[in-house]
């Protein structure tokens, strides 16, 4: 494989894509999904035009996923703006497509990617950041994922855990932007609450609707982001936050304690919280701990950093955090590789009464910011403080 022809020719491939009408964003992951279809096939055989196949492939591929997006869209428009209280009926063909896609033969993190890409209708470029991967890594992914399932019959679906873990995601990727992709992921969770007696169905339903019931308090009316202390909590629905809360209550009532369900009592915590101030974060450090037995994730350990750095003060905070990253409590001394862990750091050394370091760490996590409305929050952040120190 002429890994080298492949690098030249992907420039040209992309611009005749976009010449066609596809817009940039989709040309790149449909000339990606090209690529890895050369790794593939060029080895047995190699086409005589290799621009000319690359072509082809891709705009079949851009075809594919533009009908793919359209028909999701269509299902999104039958959907009201808001997800309603109430039940849901069992029978949906989405929902069953997320479970033949979370086929037994694939690994659940394939089977997860698998279907965050056909079905769920996210880019490889997203699906790679929701799993802190490079997206080479995670187009390879994919790709050994449709090969794997290409031959198999949809007879055997998959089990529930993987099908929760992709609706999580794609809540998650909705929740930090489009909203009726968040929307999406609670009817389809309803739907599947109602099919089956599962109380980490009952978790995650409840922990989507906890954090959705906040979505007006997100964003100021020029689109910038809003902090979760800085919030008006008379935006958020109190309805959907009721209903999270009676959902997670009748889960934990059942002692099987799961991953959503813990993760939920944290987002109905901070719901319950009359204000900021009065936030109960000595709780939360232990439901934050009562996760880690679930996941050793570094996410949720971050969280829990800054938890406990509200719980017991900042350098506490720094201390957990240092031992996530491997720097220096006292200093942060340099940028953190896990994404959001540069800003709970300049978050911590703020409150702990070093603002020159935190200036110089929001300027460094606005660099690593995931999209425009988080990078212009850090950066007002660090300009705020270097203002405040030229005084």
């Amino acid at each position: 494989m002429d890994e080298a022809l492949l690098r030249n020719l992907t420039p040209g491939v992309l611009g005749i894509l976009v010449r066609r009408g596809a817009d940039f964003a989709a040309a790149e992951d449909a000339v990606q999904d090209a690529l890895v279809e050369a790794v593939r096939v060029w080895p047995e055989e190699r086409p005589r035009d290799p621009k000319g196949w690359l072509v082809t492939v891709a705009w079949r591929k851009f075809l594919d996923a533009a009908r793919a997006d359209t028909a999701r869209r269509r299902r999104e428009d039958r959907v009201e703006d808001e997800p309603r209280p109430g039940p849901a009926t069992s029978v949906d063909d989405t929902l069953q497509l997320y479970f033949l896609c979370a086929h037994p033969s694939l690994t659940p993190s394939s089977a997860v990617a698998l279907t965050l890409r056909a079905v769920g209708g996210l880019t490889t470029r997203q699906i790679a950041q929701a799993y802190l991967v490079p997206e080479a890594t995670m187009a390879q992914r994919i790709s050994r994922a449709k090969r794997t399932v290409s031959g198999v019959r949809f007879d055997r679906p998959g089990d529930v855990g993987t099908v929760l873990r992709v609706l999580y995601l794609v809540f998650n990727e909705g929740y930090s932007g489009d909203v009726d992709l968040a929307a999406e992921a609670i009817r389809l969770t309803r739907r599947l609450a109602a099919a089956i007696d599962h109380p980490e169905v009952a978790g995650l339903l409840a922990l989507m609707l906890l954090h959705h019931a906040r979505r007006a308090g997100r964003t100021a009316p020029d689109g910038s982001l809003v902090p979760l202390a800085e919030q008006d909590r008379s935006s958020w629905d109190t309805a959907l936050i009721a209903e999270g809360v009676a959902i997670l209550q009748t889960a934990l009532a059942r002692d099987r304690l799961g991953e959503y369900q813990a993760q939920a009592a944290v987002a109905a915590l901070h719901a319950d919280a009359p204000t900021a101030e009065e936030t109960d974060w000595v709780q939360i450090v232990e439901w934050y701990d009562e996760l880690l037995r679930f996941t050793d994730s570094p996410v949720v350990r971050l969280n829990r950093a800054v938890a406990v750095g509200e719980a017991d003060g900042p350098r506490a905070g720094l201390a957990a955090l240092a031992e996530l990253t491997g720097a220096s409590p006292g200093t942060g001394s340099r940028a953190h590789p896990l994404p959001r862990a540069t800003a709970a750091a300049a978050y911590l050394h703020e409150r702990a009464g070093d603002p020159e370091t935190a200036a110089r760490l929001y300027a460094d996590a606005a660099r690593e910011a995931p999209n425009l409305a988080e990078r212009d929050y850090l950066t007002r952040r660090a300009a705020r403080l270097n203002t405040g120190r030229d005084r």
